[in-house]
């Protein structure tokens, strides 16, 4: 018994560095497409060129992904993943809470580690969000957090609807709030995470003629 038991340990001993290794291939792709993709752009990028950049032969690169478009996208889904743990916290949002948050002027703390997740990915925002970046990602994320934002605060009743006006509603703020996020990113997300939750509630509740200062 106890050499069978010591037997089954070693390949998962040995299974770290492996782990480690992958790791850091990925880390340096995704270094290297963050990168070229600022400097030259992402269509204008090929294998050859992420993998001098990250210093791994091709061998190691198709390894782990088929082409350019397979790691530019696995990076993607891993970061709304990361977003996607968010939209249950969301989902249990209502416009009542809201409401009393903006009272107190106390930032919504769902927003708060949302706004905290993104600054964590800023590098590869800048890149995929930016002129040379990937023109399919916005949209992705906008449907990940944005879409469900907007629809935390709709009264229950409009959440169901079926009117042409609520899907338009929700599809103007949520395009609204990609903007916000994209306008953080593109200024260097100056701004604490603290400060834009509290621009997100305020963006909410703003009313015509209210001053549109924090």
């Amino acid at each position: 018994m106890s050499q069978t038991t010591c037997t089954e340990a070693e390949p998962a001993r040995g299974a770290a560095p492996v782990d480690r290794r992958v790791a850091k291939t990925r880390r340096a792709l995704r270094q290297a497409l963050i990168e070229l993709t600022e400097e030259r752009g992402l269509d204008a990028l090929g294998v050859g060129d992420i993998c001098e950049r990250a210093d791994i032969n091709r061998g190691t690169f198709y390894n782990h992904f088929a082409d350019k478009e397979s790691l530019v996208i696995a990076l993607e889904d891993e970061l709304l993943a990361q977003l996607e743990l968010f939209r249950a916290r969301i989902a249990e949002l209502d416009a009542l809470g809201f409401a009393k948050l903006r009272l107190t002027k106390r930032p919504l703390p769902v927003l708060v580690d949302l706004f905290d997740t993104l600054r964590d990915q800023g590098d590869f925002l800048h890149a995929m969000l930016g002129p040379r970046g990937d023109a399919s990602f916005g949209p992705r994320l906008r449907d990940c957090v944005c879409t469900d934002l907007v629809y935390s605060v709709l009264h229950e009743r409009y959440r169901a609807s079926a009117d042409p006006f609520v899907g338009y509603y929700v599809s103007f703020y949520a395009a609204a709030y990609l903007g916000v996020i994209m306008r953080w990113v593109e200024t260097g997300m100056t701004e604490s995470s603290e400060t834009m939750a509290r621009i997100a509630m305020r963006l909410f509740f703003i009313k015509p003629g209210e001053t549109i200062v924090l």
